[in-house]
């Protein structure tokens, strides 16, 4: 997936390369023999080649995070996964991205891949440890592009790091807010129990599933590699409200899709009303995951936004 020398200060075990340029070899040959029908939005679109990457592990104070780091001199992009992903997740937006002169780079918090355990007695603040890994790799400005949980983490950095972002994008999540109107409807739009079911029942939406079982299979395989001892939620720095959210100066962005059982477009929007100098985009046909179930999507409106805020 990732190619390049590592920093000798932050090397990544051998094994590791090996084993994700199998993993998306696997996944390339299995898109290769289909091509997206512009026709049909949700046509399969298969795995782009990955441009060439430096992998590391960076010591942070609190442990070790794995990293890859597509280099260059462009503004830089940092990807945020989400609770069912890691630094793996983001096949489809690495190429896209960095061909389109960014420098990308994507990381897994702690407890997920590659990275230091974490526990439920210490699970530290996830946008301290992104702080300090970005101190580490002198990225003085960055925009942080997430996915469902890591847009909790992204707005929790955005409300203690304001100085450190040219953009904020929060997609399939609603800010990461604590209490309120927000979070009681949130909270009521889902049954009990359905934190239990199925990952690709919660995070895929149903015309993804039903058109590309393929890739489904290929989100689980990912997925399934995300947290190998189950998912533990770090901290937040933040007291999270509608009214900090008010407070928010970074430009910023905000996407679901409109299947998506978490955020719903009527959700957004509420999120969208506190957040001054935002936009929002709603994806058709899209549940959780807009960055694995439309790409071709995600990846545009990600690049029309970051474009107008890399100064």
């Amino acid at each position: 997936m990732f190619h390049g020398q590592n920093d000798s200060a932050h090397r990544a075990n051998a094994s590791v390369t090996a084993r994700i340029v199998l993993m998306v070899s696997l996944l390339l040959l299995s898109g290769s023999a289909r091509a997206a029908d512009p026709s049909n939005p949700m046509a399969p679109q298969p795995v782009p080649e990955q441009v060439a990457a430096r992998e590391g592990i960076a010591q942070i104070p609190n442990g070790k995070l794995f990293y890859w780091d597509t280099g260059g001199n462009g503004p830089t992009i940092v990807l945020l996964h989400p609770a069912t992903g890691s630094a793996l997740m983001w096949v489809y937006q690495q190429p896209a991205f960095a061909k389109a002169g960014y420098r990308v780079i994507g990381y897994s918090r702690r407890g997920y891949y590659n990275s230091d355990p974490l526990t439920k007695d210490n699970p530290g603040v996830a946008a301290e440890d992104l702080h300090q890994l970005v101190e580490l790799l002198d990225i003085q400005k960055f925009h942080a592009v997430s996915s469902a949980a890591g847009g909790s983490i992204a707005t929790d950095y955005a409300l203690s790091h304001p100085e450190r972002l040219y953009s904020l994008a929060i997609t399939s999540n609603s800010a990461g807010v604590r209490g309120g109107d927000i979070v009681r409807i949130s909270d009521s739009l889902r049954p009990k129990g359905f934190d239990d079911m199925p990952a690709d029942f919660r995070e895929l939406g149903p015309s993804y599933r039903a058109a590309n079982p393929e890739g489904v299979k290929q989100w689980l395989e990912l997925e399934h590699k995300a947290a190998p001892s189950g998912v533990i939620l770090q901290k937040l720095g933040n007291q999270i409200t509608a009214a900090s959210l008010r407070t928010i100066k970074v430009p910023t962005l905000l996407m679901t899709g409109d299947a998506d059982l978490y955020t719903p477009p009527s959700l957004m929007r509420m999120v969208g009303a506190q957040i001054p100098n935002s936009e929002i985009e709603i994806v058709p046909e899209t549940g959780h995951a807009i960055y694995w179930e439309r790409p071709d999507v995600f990846n545009k409106v990600i690049l029309d936004f970051v474009a107008k805020h890399s100064k």
